[in-house]
């Protein structure tokens, strides 16, 4: 994993129509969530690209 910062290009911060507002969509322990929330969450370890064709341009 990268280890990326951006929640926005991350494949789990997703919409939730019903609150109206984005979230991260992993199971994230007590601290992991507060840091989150804080916005300190640098190098998350659970990043995930959203770019469905990053894997079909390496080929």
């Amino acid at each position: 994993m990268s280890g990326k910062t951006n929640c926005e290009s991350c494949a789990y911060y997703v919409y939730d129509d019903e609150y109206e507002q984005y979230y991260c969509d992993m199971d994230l322990d007590e601290d992991e969530m507060g840091r989150f929330i804080s916005g300190s969450f640098d190098n998350c370890p659970y990043y995930s690209s959203d770019d469905e064709y990053a894997i079909a341009r390496k080929q």
